[in-house]
């Protein structure tokens, strides 16, 4: 009898000639709902499992179930003959895009036997010639399995072998979900092995010594079992006497241990390899040289067999070096082990010399904690059910422990600092007043980790932002955010239309956002107001406030901005905010209309002069088109495209002059509110819009000469009736001369999807007339349009959550009080990105 060990997850692939007994075989040993047939699925797609020339459509649609059964850790089996290089390449791929290990079991029977088999079957009609290239291509197979990826190749010889095979599952060397604990999870030591000494002994460990005095191992009274994060060596004072005492635990069965990166490569230069003595590797060598040739043995062979990482206590606790996304724990591939070993890197380094890591652990949603080490920090933070031990313990940090199930963080300081740290380990903190700018701390390339993300500066973005702020912007001490771009919905499918709310309300429904606010878009000048309490010097310097642009700078200027935000502040303290708010100072996002008083010479120059030119143009046009066919000529067509094209200038200069009206200081002047940002030590960016446009309202009605409502519309997206009635709004709103609206999730400014990822703040659906202005007189002619459908919008998006993470990280520091510096790298930031290549039109 053969006993065929088979990983618990694994794609086990069947290969043998027709008529060897694969189907039989797999219905004896496997679940029905885990056999996957070839001939089920050409039946599938064509109505005849014989019919091979379904095979293509066939096999794609058994790798994708496969694939979605592998990616929900279920074992699959494929039955089919598999006797191609180029088929069981394609399966171990799908194996490896989920990271499990793909398995082959080869039935191999006597070609007579076989073809009798076959015979008997009335369904198979091929000749013996076909079984005879089968038998030919099984014996190639034999050698090149395991050259193709196979992790594991049983090959049954006759009928008694597969007759009698049995089948016994293998747990993965990562799965030990029957271990619950206690665990003391340790953080990377680096060679301190009197710190590990010290931290177990804190712990209520009892150290096990050789006769030498060495530590060769440890013992809990409360049967606690030790879990090492890796990186035992390099850098440190005593690298073998930290891997004595981790050796001899993990032997006795009182310790577990993963690989750190730093373990690997000594790994290498034990095994021959050619690496370079960096990072602390020199010392580690160095080390090992004093000790007993047969004990750096043992080391290599221990460290060769450490698993990646580890699943435990029921799947709630996954422990890895540089930690593990959820679809990673439990498998097993190289990417998995890369993961493990080096977390995930942008491809861009710092300002140190150093990779970027990838923020994994900010999207992290999984239910298992995870605790890793790898990338040193001054404290453990936990974020999404993840943290970080390594505490710096070889930098003149700590050595860190947690305390499992308990979440108890135990540290025993540094004895000193044995190594220095290419990146400080706790920046420094600028030694200036709170109120106090460096030009170091925005110039350059610069990587900002802000707490929504992480984004790194071009150096020419940061130098373009650093002009506009030098030259043209708003004191600093008033520039306490901006506001983001803005990304249009998904180009519509709607007949005529660019943008259409179909696509716009699909954009959120996708996300999974039950509830949008859509309001009305207000065509004017973005406007951010500052407004203090009282008109002097206050928390923002003198002057009561600041009313500025999107891109910083004074809005109108002295005195009018004064005379502003006097209007405003006259409003606020009528609605009675001040009190009821409990602040002296309220940022606002607002609108200012119309789009002439601050647009006026852009209007004239940009739009006006083409309108005009085309208006000009047009009638000579037809003019001498006319005289053309009075001769007989055939401009008939060429006519009639002028004529479109005459209709369109018209449209395209009543598409702008609708919102240019009169305007005089501030006469003729108003403001659209439609958020409000800050408070004193508070941000409001978790109050849903309706609280918002609440507060809106009160300053409207407070003033409703000087305020501007915002019309809006509240949709629940499974509601067709909601949304079929918001569209002929939307329709009515712009066929009277409006832009279109603002889809927006109603939960407010700090929205977030399922996964806790940051929402598009809001998507723009503009309508089809304003959109005149944007893409020409002619946009909407349908070659025109065809064309425009093909915009991308992926660079434009990206752009809008970089910018509004941003912006609710400054919210967020300047809530909390933040020196000025802290404030003002962010806002500097959302500038620089203003930089970015990107399409102006969308």
């Amino acid at each position: 009898m053969k006993t065929l060990d088979i990983p618990e997850l694994a794609l086990v692939v069947l290969v043998g000639i027709s008529g060897s007994g694969k189907s039989t075989f797999a219905r004896k040993h496997f679940a029905a709902t885990q056999v996957l047939s070839s001939d089920a699925f050409r039946a599938m797609v064509a109505d005849d499992e014989n019919d091979q020339s379904a095979s293509a459509e066939a096999f794609d649609v058994l790798h994708y179930v496969a694939g979605k059964r592998l990616r929900a850790g279920r074992l699959t089996v494929v039955d089919a003959t598999n006797l191609q290089p180029h088929a069981r390449a394609a399966l171990v791929k799908v194996a490896r895009e989920h990271d499990v290990l793909p398995v082959a079991v080869v039935l191999d029977v006597p070609e007579p036997l076989a073809w009798e088999r076959t015979q008997a079957r009335p369904d198979r009609t091929f000749d013996r010639r076909v079984l005879t290239r089968m038998q030919r291509d099984l014996r190639r197979s034999y050698g090149q399995l395991a050259r193709e990826g196979f992790r594991k190749v049983h090959v049954l010889h006759g009928t008694e072998e597969i007759d009698t095979a049995t089948i016994r599952y293998e747990r993965l060397y990562n799965d030990r979900r029957e271990l619950h604990g206690p665990f003391d999870i340790i953080g990377d030591i680096h060679g301190c092995r009197a710190e590990l000494e010290a931290l177990l002994l804190r712990l209520g460990w009892e150290l096990e010594r050789d006769t030498e005095g060495r530590p060769v191992g440890a013992r809990h009274p409360e049967g606690r079992t030790a879990v090492f994060v890796g990186d035992l060596v390099d850098r440190g004072p005593d690298s073998p006497g930290v891997l004595r005492l981790v050796m001899g635990m993990v032997g006795a069965g009182s310790g577990i241990c993963v690989p750190g990166n730093h373990e690997q490569k000594l790994l290498r230069r034990l095994r021959g390899r050619n690496v370079s003595l960096t990072h602390g590797l020199a010392e580690t060598v160095a080390q090992l040289e004093a000790e007993d040739p047969a004990f750096v043995a043992e080391v290599a062979s221990f460290i060769d067999g450490l698993v990646s990482h580890y699943v435990l206590d029921d799947g709630r606790l996954v422990v890895a070096h540089a930690g593990l996304k959820e679809e990673y724990q439990g498998r097993a591939s190289g990417r998995v082990r890369s993961f493990a070993l080096y977390g995930e890197t942008t491809g861009e380094t710092d300002e140190y010399g150093l990779p970027v890591r990838y923020p994994w652990a900010r999207e992290y949603r999984g239910a298992a904690m995870v605790v890793y080490g790898h990338t040193p920090t001054p404290t453990p933070e936990w974020i999404n059910n993840t943290i970080c031990i390594d505490t710096g313990c070889v930098f003149g940090g700590e050595l860190t422990a947690l305390r499992y199930p308990s979440k108890e963080l135990v540290a025993v300081p540094a004895a000193k600092k044995y190594y220095a740290p290419v990146r400080p380990l706790t920046p420094a903190a600028p030694d200036r007043p709170v109120d106090a700018l460096d030009l170091s701390d925005v110039t350059g390339r610069r990587h900002i980790d802000y707490g929504y993300g992480t984004l790194t500066v071009a150096a020419e973005n940061a130098a373009a932002a650093l002009e506009v702020m030098s030259r043209f912007a708003v004191d600093p001490r008033r520039l306490v955010w901006l506001p983001p771009t803005m990304a249009p919905s998904s180009t519509s499918t709607v007949d005529g239309y660019l943008e259409h709310p179909q696509q716009a309300f699909e954009d959120y429904r996708s996300a999974g956002v039950t509830r949008v606010i859509c309001e009305e878009k207000h065509m004017g000048s973005r406007a951010v107001v500052l407004v203090c309490r009282k008109d002097g010097d206050g928390p923002f310097g003198p002057g009561g406030g600041a009313v500025y642009t999107r891109t910083g700078r004074p809005f109108f200027g002295a005195p009018l901005d004064g005379e502003l935000l006097a209007r405003v502040r006259q409003a606020v303290t009528a609605a009675g905010l001040w009190d009821e708010l409990a602040t002296d100072w309220l940022l606002l996002d607002c609108e200012l209309l119309p789009w002439s008083a601050k647009a006026g010479g852009l209007i004239r120059e940009q739009y006006a002069s083409v309108g005009a030119a085309a208006t000009a143009a047009m009638p000579a046009a037809l003019s001498v088109l006319d005289a053309a066919a009075a001769r007989g000529l055939p401009v008939a067509e060429l006519r009639d495209r002028a004529v479109r094209r005459a209709g369109n200038v018209a449209a395209y200069r009543e598409a702008y002059r609708a919102y240019v009206r009169p305007a005089e200081g501030l006469t003729g002047v108003t403001l659209a509110p439609f958020a409000v940002l800050a408070g004193n030590g508070v941000s409001y960016a978790d109050r849903d819009h309706g609280w918002h446009l609440g507060i809106a309202d009160r300053l409207c009605a407070a003033d409703p000469e000087f305020f501007t409502p915002t019309r809006r519309q509240v949709v629940e997206l499974a509601d067709p009736a909601a949304l079929a009635a918001t569209t002929d709004w939307w329709l009515e709103l712009t066929a009277a001369g409006g832009e279109g609206m603002v889809v927006k999730p109603y939960d407010g400014p700090g929205a977030r999807d399922g996964k806790g990822r940051l929402l598009q703040p809001g998507v723009k659906c503009r309508g089809r007339e304003y959109l005149r202005i944007i893409y020409g007189p002619d946009y909407t002619d349908p070659e025109n349009l065809a064309a425009l459908r093909n915009r991308s919008l992926g660079r434009k998006r990206g752009l809008a959550l970089r910018e509004h993470g941003l912006g609710l990280a400054a919210l967020d520091r300047l809530a909390q009080g933040e020196p000025l510096w802290r404030r003002h790298e962010l806002v500097f930031a959302i500038l620089a990105c203003e930089s970015e290549p990107v399409d102006p039109r969308l």
